[in-house]
């Protein structure tokens, strides 16, 4: 294997830096281009509407996004390992040792860039997409995967080239909060580049787009995320993935699941060093043409009125050839299909911009009600200090960007080469998560603002006035924001589809570039002016459909003549105001550092340093996962690839619940009852004797095997000392009844040992109300013993005279009235049963 790879890398290394040289001329001629158009934007202006919300420019300054502990499978020892995930404000997903290890600064175990990376929640999904990384060799139905699960609830991280990672939680509800964090890391890093630079990004994305072009792929391309050099290693090994697999895959022996496992090791590599290569040879280009600046910017000043004369020239010509054959095409194959595609986008996208004003609406009511109750200052800077940071926070985010999960473009991606409605999805959820946050920003400025003026009894007053207006400017900015979102989706559909058909027909535009003089050929260029001329053909039509859709009211779109400029001069003062510090402002300072670290100023930013998720929503019983914990699966080598495999797939999973989740779930349960763990994610217990599952080798099957025993009989040792406790207390029934007066038991005994909370935490209708996560309650089930149990407790209960708050009767004679009285009502009385049945009968009465 590492013969194949060392000699098909002495053909991928030359290729690759060929493919690269080729793209830096692309980018060389963009970079000029995309000069010429800043500049001249600048001195022209124009722009559309102005946005009424305010931008935050640094959201998440001494913020982290979410960090807990969970298992993540080691492929070099081929076991599950606690490790500790820390995610800061960067989305970088870092994974530790333990919580010791981050705390004190050392440096991770591994990060993972979520750039290119989808989200699984199960094996099927995982083993779908792994089937299709190697041609001919497909996993069976019911086969055994090469892995096995320490839980029922895994996460999977999958990318096309580089390496996998799989991880895992105790319970359902953290495996859906871990995924909406892992989603939004994905999100993040998948934007794209930043638009702040009018130069080098267009120029990129231009370079990308031709280059692609070139080499016959048109249409939407889903791995155009990450930075440069992610998205040119990605651009590489589009190119050199059907060669590499032609080379490699008849070098690949072994069982099924070995040669998926070593492709991806060699894609891995591969794909690691395509990206270290491609770093070094655009950061070349880049300083190449940022040196080369100066003198094209003096140019561009110089001759800007002969280079646009030049270039309206060239256009015209150009559209005499091309406008009659792109009318003709946009006639046939694009306008019967621009208002199903608009109302495919605008659909789930209406929805999700509409929960996220449902959202911030619903967050800052349940502010004011808490303000009502108990309205002051310190309890108003506690409310938005969780509500600046609600943008950020992937689980409550999670339902509006949900709503864009709907969007099916299915029957026009082959048609129009759409490679898969994720482009468009991940770009609409990213503009409702900057909707929210300007939202967000706008009313802590106004709020803030306005507290200074204001009293404490006028707190809800002044949040009213506030949230009306920034609910206004939100529609507003939602609209605009929406139909910019519309435009900008059909053009990425239509353009290259009309490029593709137009192109084989416009052969002779190279010819072109004679009109234009030697000085200004390097701003003008016969491809982009072709681009130019097919897109202000459609431009027409989409900008009517979206106009007609603007009228409908189901969508919530205001007209584009209804146009709100400067509506607000005063606000836009506000967004020049230094970021609010409302803990800090309104929540009497900042917490006391420890004397270990007090002298560490890291150590200090680290702890003051809060999650975005513990912030907004406080979870009550986490599950806490024991440090140092090692679980240990069946390697591949033990999996049959036959017939078998189904029957040792069946075996190996009970064997795998057995061991896994029963034993070690069952302890840390127990431990996180009687430690009480604080609510966040990132709380991590101490070590404890009873929740040791730190195994070793071989020895870790013995050692979980015996934690199950041994659990085995405290229950069996629980269950007898149960049935010896019922058999005493029904016999203490039949005495009690027998006797002629009440004995008054003490207030003391019977409210420490009746709790009416203990006995409706035993109740199954309470079983429903407590959290999915909930330690006491997750993955148990009600047996029979326990329903008598809870029988036996509440008729306990009402035999002791005792009212719902666990006071007993005040008197032995009004308590033995109540007793005779139950007695006369029983039927049980007229059949003739002893006393003790009579006595269980009343009980049931009561």
């Amino acid at each position: 294997l590492q013969q194949a790879l060392h000699s098909h890398l002495e053909n991928i290394l030359p290729e690759s830096r060929e493919l690269m040289g080729e793209f830096g001329r692309l980018y060389e001629q963009q970079y000029a281009v995309a000069l010429f158009n800043k500049m001249r934007y600048d001195i022209e202006g124009g722009g559309g509407p102005q946005n009424q919300l305010l931008h935050r420019k640094v959201p998440l300054k001494n913020k982290s996004i979410f960090s807990g502990d969970l298992f993540q499978y080691l492929e070099e020892n081929k076991k599950w390992r606690n490790r500790f995930l820390f995610i800061p404000d960067s989305y970088n997903i870092n994974y530790y040792e333990n919580k010791q290890a981050h705390d004190r600064g050392l440096h991770p175990k591994g990060t993972i860039n979520c750039a290119g990376y989808r989200v699984l929640t199960s094996m099927e999904e995982y083993l779908e997409l792994l089937n299709t990384s190697l041609p001919g060799v497909k996993a069976k139905v019911g086969s055994s995967p090469f892995l096995k699960f320490a839980t029922q609830f895994p996460l999977i991280l999958w990318h096309p080239y580089a390496r996998h990672y799989y991880f895992c939680m105790v319970t359902e509800k953290e495996q859906q909060k871990w995924n909406a964090v892992f989603q939004d890391c994905v999100r993040h890093t998948n934007n794209g580049l930043p638009e702040e630079c009018k130069v080098q990004t267009p120029a990129f994305t231009d370079a990308v787009r031709l280059f692609r072009q070139a080499h016959g792929h048109y249409g939407t391309w889903d791995m155009m995320c990450g930075t440069p050099p992610q998205i040119l290693a990605n651009l590489v090994m589009e190119t050199l993935l059907p060669e590499m697999r032609d080379l490699i895959t008849p070098k690949l022996k072994g069982k099924m699941h070995e040669r998926q496992r070593n492709w991806m090791l060699i894609s891995d590599a591969v794909y690691g060093l395509v990206q270290s290569q491609t770093r070094a040879q655009y950061e070349a280009v880049v300083q190449s043409c940022e040196a080369g600046r100066p003198p094209l910017e003096t140019t561009i000043r110089t001759d800007m009125d002969q280079i646009i004369t030049s270039k309206e020239h060239v256009s015209s010509k150009i559209k005499a050839l091309v406008l009659p054959k792109a009318e003709k095409l946009l006639k046939v194959s694009i306008q019967p299909y621009i208002s199903s595609i608009l109302d495919a986008l605008m659909e789930p996208t209406s929805r999700g911009f509409f929960e996220v004003r449902d959202l911030f609406f619903r967050e800052l009511v349940d502010m004011s009600k808490n303000l009502l109750n108990d309205g002051n200052k310190e309890k108003l800077g506690e409310h938005m200090e969780k509500i600046s940071m609600l943008a950020f926070h992937p689980v409550k985010m999670q339902s509006c960007y949900e709503k864009m999960e709907s969007l099916s473009l299915e029957g026009l991606q082959q048609r129009f080469d759409v490679s898969s409605p994720s482009v468009f999805v991940q770009r609409a959820q990213i503009l409702m998560r900057e909707q929210m946050d300007d939202a967000v920003y706008t009313f802590e400025q106004l709020l803030h603002q306005s507290l200074e003026d204001q009293e404490a009894e006028d707190l809800c007053k002044t949040s009213q006035r506030c949230q009306d207006r920034v609910i206004k400017k939100f529609d507003y900015d939602s609209s605009t924001v929406r139909k910019k979102f519309f435009r900008e989706a059909l053009l990425q559909i239509f353009i290259p589809y009309m490029l593709k058909q137009l192109s084989p027909s416009c052969s002779e535009l190279p010819r072109f570039q004679e009109l234009i003089f030697e000085d200004f050929s390097r701003f003008i260029l016969v491809e982009n002016i072709f681009e130019e001329a097919v897109l202000h053909t459609v431009m027409k039509d989409i900008m009517m459909a979206v106009k007609e859709a603007a009228v409908q009211r189901r969508h919530n779109l205001y007209r584009d003549s209804i146009v709100l400029t400067n509506s607000d001069p005063n606000l836009h003062l506000l967004g020049e105001n230094p970021p609010i510090d409302w803990a800090e402002e309104y929540g009497g300072g900042q917490e006391e550092e420890d004397g270990e670290n007090a002298g560490d100023p890291e150590a200090q930013k680290r702890r003051r340093m809060k999650q975005v998720v513990s912030m907004i929503q406080v979870e009550d019983n986490v599950f806490v996962l024991p440090n140092e914990s090692c679980l240990e699966v069946p390697a591949v080598d033990n999996i049959p690839e036959e017939e078998a495999e189904v029957r040792s797939d069946t075996s190996l999973s009970q064997q795998s619940e057995k061991q896994v989740p029963n034993g070690t779930k069952k302890d840390v349960n127990k431990n996180a009852i009687d430690e009480k763990p604080p609510t966040n994610g990132s709380a991590i217990k101490e070590e404890e004797s009873t929740t040791e599952m730190s195994l070793q080798g071989t020895e870790s099957k013995s050692a979980i095997d015996c934690a199950i025993q041994e659990i085995e009989n405290a229950v069996q040792e629980e269950e007898h000392e149960l049935r010896t406790q019922k058999t005493e207390e029904s016999s203490s029934l039949k005495e009690e009844t027998a006797a002629e007066e009440v004995r008054p038991t003490s207030n003391c005994e019977e409210g420490a040992r009746l709790n009416p909370a203990d006995t409706n935490k035993d109740s199954p209708s309470s079983t429903e109300e407590e959290p999915l996560d909930s330690p006491e309650r997750e993955g148990e089930a009600v047996t029979p013993s326990d329903q008598q149990e809870n029988h036996i407790t509440a008729s306990t209960h009402d035999s002791s005279q005792c009212d719902d708050s666990g006071f007993h009767s005040p008197t032995n004679e009004a308590a033995e009235e109540k007793h005779q009285a139950g007695k006369e009502e029983c039927n049980d009385s007229e059949t003739g049963e002893d006393t003790g049945k009579g006595e269980s009968a009343h009980m049931d009465h009561q």
